[in-house]
């Protein structure tokens, strides 16, 4: 073969060569990226299906967002242990029931059908007695209405001229509702969270009068005027408070979404509303800014923002965390660990107040503080910080069990700070039981009109959850508040 037609074909292999390297380079760029996009997809995949599986109890979201479908029951899906005991009341519990009446309003007796009409009917009566009594409590609605005459006295033997009297303060129109009818409207609209149309229609009904919807309104509003001084001086202690229980909550009003910020303890809330969620909305509370004690919260960003007070989170925020994590990724063991470890926290936690002691012992807390390194430990092993990339800046995203495991780092103490200091309780949920109505009222009577109207429910609502955990119905509390009479919450 010629040299020539050899060079030829060589140049020609080269080429092809060239040609299929360009070409395997590019595929191999293909196939990273495709691999790369597949990874992302699958991540994507695992982080939608674990957000489908979310619930309020695996996760942070209310109750309210599970819809009329409820979760199937699960073993480790429960916060607490069983103690045990029998489903119901307890031997000593002092329940409500019907008590016999030692003086009844009626007396009915009842004779045998037979003895109608029958000529010997008086003389069986006289040797005849009461073999049986039973008692009917009934409720009758009655409007009880007062007629205030102005006397007037023409010459006075004493001093003279003519003396007229004076009616009581309270009585400024010819014709007015009286007290016990305005705080049962109050209550209607409040703590019964019916909506001012309903309550006009039931009260109406009920006892027959024209109370007009825009009446209603009005003594909603004229009650939360009478405890605008009240309201003050509840925040002011809450600013004094050694403990405060924090907390918010979405609701609609006008159309938009506002929230429910609370601040409350075991003896009062209050609660306050702002178009803000964070820390914009919580310093228009005007409590924390002004606190300087422990608060009690669900580890939300804004509360971190407060410098000069002591934090401590709720642990059964981070069980119900544990449990998604528990679910969605088995392979996960540092969760179970931790779940563990919290539970024992509260066990040893509990035992200690009970005993009336004044710490835990220091056995106890370092076990506790080498277990919690331990599992912390672990869970890096299993979740590794991800590396630098050297294409992209910064790090790449950290999937969410990587972030609760680096919050439960970062936040050691305030996670534990109810094992080494037994004021501070295990959870929030006093914060999140003073918050339970405004969600009530919003599922039965829709949104708030204006936020004027909501601030006034809540209010109203702070002066009676006050009231309640001093021992004071709504009703009495209502009612002495339209009297004139709202600081019986302080006595």
């Amino acid at each position: 073969m010629p040299v020539n037609v050899t060079e030829e074909f060589v140049r020609q292999l080269m080429a092809q060569v060239d040609f299929l390297t360009k070409q395997n380079r590019t595929l191999t760029a293909t196939v990273d990226s495709m691999n790369q996009t597949i990874s992302e997809l699958n991540q994507t995949i695992r982080e939608l299906k674990e957000q489908l599986n979310k619930n309020s109890k695996n996760s942070s979201k209310p109750p309210s967002s599970d819809g009329l479908k409820k979760p199937a029951e699960k073993k480790n899906r429960s916060l607490r242990e069983s103690s045990g005991k029998k489903p119901g009341a307890q031997a000593g519990h002092d329940g409500a029931h019907l008590s016999v009446t030692a003086n009844p309003d009626h007396i009915r007796n009842h004779m045998p059908s037979d003895c109608t009409g029958c000529p010997y009917r008086a003389k069986c009566l006289d040797k005849a007695c009461i073999k049986e009594t039973r008692h009917e409590i009934d409720a009758v609605v009655t409007v009880d209405v007062t007629a205030h005459n102005l006397i007037e006295v023409y010459r006075c033997p004493l001093h003279g001229g003519v003396k007229t009297g004076s009616f009581p303060e309270n009585i400024k129109a010819a014709v007015q509702y009286g007290k016990n009818l305005q705080a049962m409207a109050v209550a209607f609209n409040t703590v019964g969270a019916v909506s001012i149309s309903r309550t006009h229609e039931i009260l109406s009904s009920v006892f027959n009068i024209p109370l007009a919807t825009g009446t209603i309104k009005n003594m909603v509003s004229r009650c939360a005027e009478s405890l605008k001084d009240t309201y003050g001086r509840i925040r002011l202690m809450m600013v004094s408070l050694g403990l405060i229980h924090c907390d918010e909550t979405g609701c609609r009003v006008d159309g938009k979404t506002c929230w429910v910020h609370v601040a409350s303890d075991l003896d009062y809330t209050y609660l306050t509303i702002n178009q803000r969620r964070g820390q914009i909305g919580m310093d228009a509370a005007n409590v924390l800014p002004h606190a300087h004690g422990i608060i009690v919260h669900d580890c939300w960003s804004s509360y971190w923002k407060y410098q000069d007070v002591t934090h401590a989170i709720c642990c059964a925020h981070l069980l119900r965390e544990l449990n998604g994590v528990i679910e969605n990724h088995p392979e996960q063991t540092w969760a179970v660990r931790f779940k563990n470890l919290l539970l024992s926290m509260k066990k040893v936690h509990d035992k200690a107040l009970l005993s009336d002691e004044n710490e835990v012992s220091y056995y106890h807390r370092h076990k506790f503080d080498k277990e919690y390194d331990s599992i912390i430990k672990t869970a890096y092993e299993e979740n590794p910080l991800p590396e630098i990339s050297a294409k992209k800046h910064g790090r790449k995203k950290k999937s969410k069990v990587l972030n609760l495991v680096c919050r439960l780092d970062n936040y050691k103490e305030p996670v534990c700070l109810f094992i080494k200091n037994l004021c501070v309780p295990f959870d929030n949920n006093q914060a999140e039981r003073d918050l339970r109505m405004v969600k009530v009222k919003t599922k039965v009577s829709g949104c708030f009109r204006s936020e004027e109207g909501a601030q006034e429910y809540l209010t109203i609502m702070s002066y009676i959850g006050s009231a309640r955990k001093h021992g004071i119905n709504a009703f009495t509390a209502i009612r002495e508040a339209l009297n004139g009479n709202p600081d019986i919450i302080f006595s």
